[in-house]
């Protein structure tokens, strides 16, 4: 326990240490433009008691069936549910990022201790983890859900190994991997597969027995059969996603990772040469994963570790599979940009050096183990040279730096101990952290987004009703992302929601594709110069604008894509309404006369009379009538999910323009109810599997405390060999 509380706290000084270099380093990106603003609004949908599968009026994004939103994981659960307290996003944002690196690393210092290490070596893989290239400049700083599936996924492989060597049940494995799975990522999820298989391979190489290895891949698979009720709707929904098609593989340089960038895993100065948002050479550390994994591999016994190596050889393989994954394809279906898995690459490698040195490390002093460590220095030395020469100072000091800390650390282990050499090496994460964060270029990725909810709503204008915004952020200078300029009038990404604005507009990796055609918008919530003429324009089957459809109260234009637009006329029934202090970014059209019955889910009748169906919720009625037959068009995109009844009988539903459902009424119908109901497709399924899993996971638990067999004897890690003249 002491350990683990020290694996806590050095993180937490490890976060410091970034702020530090740079104090929007968890604020950036997809955190500022998607995740935070998603945990409002699914906070404050909670919060109202309403689970938020569905938030209809949200269209380009409001389908978190599908979305990244994790709605059956308890733990993001919390997260949304707490949101909406905070005023301050960056430091909600950090504080929830901390929380995640801290539950990651104990995940990486429970593998070692799985396998065998001591604890002072566990603690330092579990550490320098959190502060890895990848995971700290990607998944910390933008991609939450990454985060996230990464810090449950490690808890699910130490579990796997210790139920598969008796040493613990099938409960922690399957809960950690449910979590893991929850996220509605497809990443931790394929993660995870690969994960088990790993371990699997690796546990029956070392016992050279079937039942702990199919009793281990039963719970994983119990697990995944419970978190079908996350992931079945979006394999359902794929076809109107722009994910719709999952079979190609193809590879490009873009994010694809060269196996010789290994060898810049271990100087902090590292910046590989790949292709990316960079260009050729990144400016930031993406394959680092700490000082000493290279230098370290100079003092292992080889041939002692050889001789146990089917002990560990779960990790290994695990090592090779993610290293092979790396260098590409550049795309395997939604499974784009290998560069992604490099934080699985940097959890196999630092807990294998880990392990290793726990138990075959050797510690005394020897010119022949000096002489390689030195060459494998010599060796990260030249191949960062290599990609950025430029940077020849940097790259020798941070080479002086290695030697000077490997150095301390040796007789720190000769003369004090391992658990000195392992506190003075975990406290070598801090500066080098701070380092590398301070150094680092702006992201261009970044949105610059105001950090206080307070700010944003004093400066943005009172936009009540239902909003659709065209804007490009491209169109954006970078001197106007402040609540002076852009911010204060814009709604860049998922910004409203910051707010409690029902914009039409979104972040979404998932996006329904026949709408975003329809409105040229992209999944940044963006639109195309041509989407004014679009949204106007008359939908041919139903002779009603698109707006119309949508029923829309409000179209915010962006002046800089739309320099003249209000000093044209306004389309029929539209009009250009003053917004003192908001004229230099947009331009608000507004319509003439409010919307008949506000709050109507219905947007065209043809051939049916129909009363006020309230748009509120998911399960929708109305009375309608209709003598010769019709058509009902509603304000929702046609997701699948949809189901229509018209009195005891179901009748199809179908799509207008590839977008708006829609449904016909059968002639001779009086006075009858509509009711339009929507689930997450599946639902049945899911729920049916979550509770077999359940009913599983509790008869592999009885059995489990019924056995007599014992636990497989932990490997004793041999102590440090030193000098002892």
């Amino acid at each position: 326990m002491r350990w683990a509380g020290l694996v806590v706290v050095a993180v937490l000084a490890g976060y410091i240490a970034v702020l530090l270099g740079d104090a929007r380093h968890f604020y950036t990106d997809d955190t500022e433009a998607q995740y935070v603003p998603m945990w409002q609004l699914l906070g404050a949908e909670l919060r109202a008691g309403r689970f938020p599968a569905m938030v209809p009026w949200e269209w380009m994004a409001g389908n978190y069936s599908l979305e990244e939103a994790g709605l059956y994981n308890p733990a993001q659960l919390l997260v949304y549910l707490l949101a909406p307290s905070f005023d301050d996003l960056a430091g909600y944002a950090t504080a929830v990022k901390f929380v995640f690196s801290a539950i990651a690393a104990l995940g990486v210092f429970r593998i070692c201790l799985a396998y065998g290490a001591r604890a002072p070596w566990a603690a330092l893989a579990g550490v320098a983890f959190p502060f890895s290239g990848w995971f700290l400049f990607f998944d910390e700083a933008s991609w939450f859900t990454s985060q996230t599936g990464t810090a449950w996924l490690v808890h699910a492989w130490a579990s796997a190994v210790l139920y598969a060597r008796k040493r613990s049940g099938p409960i922690p494995l399957f809960v950690f991997l449910y979590l893991a799975l929850t996220i509605q990522y497809v990443f931790p999820a394929v993660e995870a597969a690969l994960m088990i298989v790993a371990v699997a391979a690796g546990e029956y190489l070392y016992q050279r027995k079937w039942v702990p290895v199919l009793r281990m891949l039963t719970a994983a698979g119990l697990a995944a059969l419970a978190s079908l009720i996350a992931n079945l709707p979006l394999l359902l929904s794929s076809q109107a996603t722009w994910r719709g098609d999952v079979s190609t593989i193809h590879n490009d340089p873009f994010l694809t990772v060269p196996w010789s960038e290994s060898l810049n895993a271990s100087l902090p100065s590292t910046v590989p040469a790949f292709t990316a948002w960079w260009g050729h050479v990144q400016p930031l550390p993406m394959v680092y994963i700490a000082w000493f994994v290279i230098p370290a591999l100079a003092f292992i016994d080889w041939k002692a570790a050889a001789k146990s190596a089917s002990e560990w050889s779960g990790i290994a393989l695990f090592a090779v599979a993610t290293l092979m994954w790396t260098a590409g394809p550049g795309a395997i279906g939604p499974l784009r940009w290998p560069a992604r898995v490099l934080p699985m690459l940097a959890i196999a490698v630092l807990v294998l050096v880990c392990v290793l040195l726990s138990r075959y490390g050797v510690f005394a002093s020897s010119r022949r183990r000096y002489a390689a460590a030195g060459a494998l220095i010599g060796l990260l030395f030249i191949r960062s040279f290599s990609a950025a020469p430029e940077l020849l100072v940097r790259h020798v000091l941070a080479v002086v730096a290695v030697v000077a800390m490997g150095a301390g650390a040796l007789w720190l282990a000769r003369h004090r101990g391992v658990a000195a050499a392992a506190t003075a090496m975990i406290a070598a994460t801090m500066p080098i952290a701070f380092a590398q964060v301070a150094a680092a270029p702006e992201t261009p990725l970044s949105y610059g987004f105001p950090e206080r909810r307070s700010e944003m709503l004093a400066a943005f204008p009172d936009f009540g009703g239902r909003t659709l915004q065209l804007a490009d952020r491209i169109a954006v200078r970078d001197e106007e992302r402040t609540l002076a300029g852009t911010y204060g009038s814009i709604a860049l990404g998922s910004y409203a929601k910051n707010m409690g604005l029902q914009y039409v507009n979104g972040y979404t990796p998932v996006g329904h594709a026949a709408f975003a055609g329809l409105l040229c918008m992209a999944w940044d919530g963006g639109t195309c110069p041509d989407a004014y003429r679009r949204v106007f324009a008359v939908e041919p089957s139903t002779d009603t604008p698109i707006v119309d459809l949508m029923r829309l109260d409000r179209v915010v234009l962006q002046r800089a894509q739309y320099p003249d637009a209000g000093e044209k006329p306004a389309p029929p029934g539209w009009a250009f309404v003053r917004y003192p202090g908001h004229e230099h970014q947009i331009w608000v059209l507004e319509r003439v006369n409010p919307l008949p019955s506000p709050g109507d889910m219905i947007a065209h009748e043809s051939g049916v009379h129909a009363t006020v169906m309230p748009e509120a919720g998911l399960t929708n009625r109305a009375t309608v009538s209709s003598g010769t037959g019709g058509r009902i068009v509603f304000s929702r995109l046609a997701w699948p999910g949809y189901t229509a009844t018209l009195g005891p009988s179901e009748i199809p539903t179908r799509a207008v323009a590839g977008t708006f459902l829609a449904v016909d009424i059968p002639p001779g119908t009086h006075n009858a109810e509509l009711t339009i109901t929507w689930r997450p497709p599946g639902l049945s399924i899911s729920l049916t599997a979550a509770l077999l899993a359940v009913l599983g996971i509790a008869a592999l638990h009885w059995w489990y405390r019924r056995e007599d067999e014992p636990a497989v004897e932990e490997p004793a890690a041999e102590r440090p060999r030193v000098a002892v003249s």
